[in-house]
């Protein structure tokens, strides 16, 4: 047989039907079991999504674009949904543990397909990390209206924090209390994928009937005035009108990876043509509409001045709409739950991309072993809380934000690009499902155009890092991927 060209080899692709065959190609050792069905999947989706973008990014989104936050708020949902039709379409043609990393594999090549994982692991790493953080707050408001303690503020502060001037390092500070949630988390993830769904299933039913309350209390004190000026006017930091809104769009971005966390499930997912389509739009829906809500809600009883700098805010707020502190302790106490279901799925999504990757021989087959009895992925996911609690109680999440974005951002981009690659090649066409609207040019090209246009505002630095990351994952693909690929024995 005559040896692939190195530009063949960049471009080789997996075919669907192994896509398809993880549990059965593979030893039952190192198969993953399909336990989960419609309901606790779109409870997956829903729980790595509502939680982050509305308890904590609102401090950092209301200041950059004010009261027209709520449109930052729709520009990433109809960003999102354009992408949700897609991913929709690819995950009924390709169904795969593995997400973007398995749609670019499977329709734009394995070098695009790798570079793909490496945003998918920056991005989940990170969106696990600072969703933990986050945590803290709500968690020392509670704790502060229950029992008149607080965490002491060397054990609930990084070491590496975002000042006026830049990075400041603080030493004799840990910030513990994210790190003993990712604890928990991993340990829930090495017990097994259906139990670990059933708990997250359970709180998310709590988180969305603790912002129905946040909604309900938030609107007694609603001021129309508080949308006055709509805008952001203060253009000293070029955030000025509709530059703040997509600035915001930006920062808040990242909250909708639930969508990916739906897919990453494909390889456990009971009829996954039918389940994952239907899981995708439905998280879509729930997500985009209490973000809504929420927002209008928070704006308008709360000036838009006041959000900055502001800890454990939706829970102030119901304090200060009232008068009382049993409304913002029971606030606090979902926000606890909220961010225990998003960390707990942001980890189970990143464990399931390296189990992907692992399978197709990209990087060591340690990271694809599965529990005999519990069928998870149990290196890996050990491996994944090690990196998530380092980074979550070392490092402030103003520095971590941004960054999941772009990886989101880049991500949904490949699955764009995917829908009319798979569509000219013919994968999957034997396969009944849904199909993108109009044509494989039209919802796909304007998907990119806006994730294009949100990427535009992100700053300077997320840049940096990011090409430093690109460049380590390059560096791995040449010096070990390409060659260890289990594509390679199929040449």
């Amino acid at each position: 047989m005559r040896q692939a060209t190195f530009i063949q080899r960049l471009l080789r692709t997996k075919p669907v039907e192994n896509a398809d065959q993880t549990a059965s190609a593979a030893h039952e050792a190192h198969s993953l079991h399909r336990s989960l069905g419609l309901f606790p999947l779109t409870m997956i989706g829903v729980g790595s999504t509502i939680g982050t973008g509305i308890f904590f990014t609102m401090v950092e989104a209301v200041p950059k674009a004010g009261p027209s936050v709520i449109l930052a708020f729709l520009l990433a949902a109809l960003t999102a949904g354009l992408t949700a039709l897609c991913y929709t379409e690819l995950s009924a043609r390709i169904p795969s543990s593995g997400s973007s990393y398995s749609f670019a594999y499977a329709t734009v090549g394995e070098f695009s397909a790798f570079i793909v994982a490496a945003c998918l692991l920056l991005e989940y790493g990170l969106a696990a990390s600072a969703t933990a953080i986050g945590w803290s707050s709500y968690l020392n408001h509670f704790l502060m209206n229950t029992v008149g303690w607080q965490i002491p503020e060397m054990l609930r502060s990084p070491m590496l924090v975002a000042g006026v001037k830049g990075m400041e390092v603080h030493a004799g500070q840990f910030n513990l209390p994210p790190v003993i949630l990712v604890a928990i988390c991993g340990f829930l993830l090495l017990r097994g994928t259906k139990e670990s769904a059933t708990v997250n299933a359970i709180m998310v039913v709590i988180k969305l009937v603790i912002l129905s309350f946040f909604v309900v209390i938030a609107f007694s004190g609603f001021n129309a005035e508080h949308f006055t000026p709509f805008f952001n006017q203060d253009n000293s930091k070029g955030l000025g009108g509709m530059a703040g809104v997509t600035a915001a769009a930006g920062t808040v971005f990242f909250s909708f990876i639930g969508l990916d966390a739906v897919a990453t499930a494909g390889a456990e997912v009971k009829n996954p043509q039918r389940n994952v389509p239907l899981g995708i739009l439905a998280a879509l829906i729930i997500v985009t509409l209490f973000y809504l809500l929420v927002s209008v809600a928070a704006v308008g009883a709360q000036p838009a001045s006041m959000f900055a700098g502001q800890e454990a805010g939706l829970a102030v707020i119901l304090q200060n709409v009232t008068g009382k502190a049993w409304p913002g302790l029971v606030l606090s106490a979902g926000a606890v739950i909220s961010v225990f279901s998003v960390t707990l799925v942001t980890i189970y999504g990143q464990s399931r991309i390296l189990y992907a990757i692992s399978k197709d021989g990209l990087i060591p087959s340690s990271f694809q072993t599965v529990h005999p009895r519990t069928k998870s992925p149990v290196s890996n996911t050990v491996i994944v809380c090690l990196l998530v609690g380092i980074v979550a109680g070392l490092v402030d999440s103003g520095f971590l934000w941004d960054m999941v974005s772009m990886g989101t951002l880049v991500a949904f981009i490949v699955v764009s690009v995917a829908v009319p690659v798979m569509r000219h090649k013919g994968i999957g066409a034997e396969r009944a499902g849904f199909r993108v609207p109009f044509g494989p040019y039209l919802v796909p090209g304007l998907s990119i155009a806006a994730c294009l246009y949100i990427l535009k505002d992100l700053s300077a630095a997320t840049y940096h890092i990011f090409f430093i990351w690109m460049a380590v994952a390059v560096v791995v693909y040449f010096a070990y991927s390409m060659r260890n690929s289990s594509l390679n024995r199929d040449e």
